[in-house]
């Protein structure tokens, strides 16, 4: 074919090449480990990372029992279940070396992965302590008194949202948008579950519980 036929397409194959140079090396990892496919009409892209196996056998076979959920060809729906499993293998926080051997598994670009793990409030790129506390102050849970929830725990921990405590025991997490948990205003999750109805009193009796 002409090559003067096929200017979008080598714009494009050029386009994501480049992005994914970009954040590879925003986040310090080599690309020569990566190939890319070009494939007519899609101009998808996929990442080979051979012999980089950080994911745990119980990881995996929680990543595998996800995608049976999609059709043939619909892996990357699976992306974030895999990166919730993965964070939780690894004390709450995901590494670049996690999130691209995420990416290798689903055979999808590691810029795909960096974006999800980047978007969602529920995922970690950095270190963090050992229990993950979210308090909702979106409106039901604000007009419900949150902020003094909010006020409260950080007096009680010594941290403000956003920090870990020193003893790397529980981790305060940014405030959170809505929790979907309205009628019970206001709550925070702890872990994964949900506590409604907070007072100062039930929030220093749910934390001390924590080890």
């Amino acid at each position: 074919m002409p090559v003067d036929e096929r200017p979008t397409e080598v714009s494009n194959v050029a386009l994501i090449d480049s992005r994914v140079r970009v954040a590879a090396r925003l986040a310090r990892k080599p690309c020569l480990a990566a190939t890319f496919d070009y494939i007519p009409k899609t101009f998808e892209v996929r990442v080979r990372m051979e012999d980089n196996k950080p994911l745990s056998a119980h990881v995996r076979a929680e990543i595998e029992a996800w995608k049976k959920r999609f059709p043939e060809g619909r892996q990357q729906s699976a992306v974030i279940a895999a990166l919730h499993a993965v964070q939780h293998d690894n004390d709450g926080y995901l590494t670049t070396e996690l999130m691209d051997a995420v990416a290798a598994y689903l055979e999808l670009p590691r810029i795909h992965v960096y974006e999800v793990a980047t978007f969602y409030s529920m995922f970690e790129t950095k270190p963090v302590a050992r229990h993950n506390v979210a308090i909702c102050t979106n409106i039901s849970c604000m007009l419900r008194g949150a902020e003094e929830i909010v006020q409260h725990v950080e007096r009680k921990l010594g941290v403000a949202l956003g920090e870990s405590t020193q003893d790397g025991r529980i981790y305060l997490k940014r405030e959170e948008e809505c929790l979907a948990a309205c009628c019970g205003a206001p709550m925070m999750m702890v872990d994964h579950r949900y506590y409604e109805n907070l007072t100062n009193d039930l929030v220093d009796e749910i934390l001390d519980r924590l080890r």
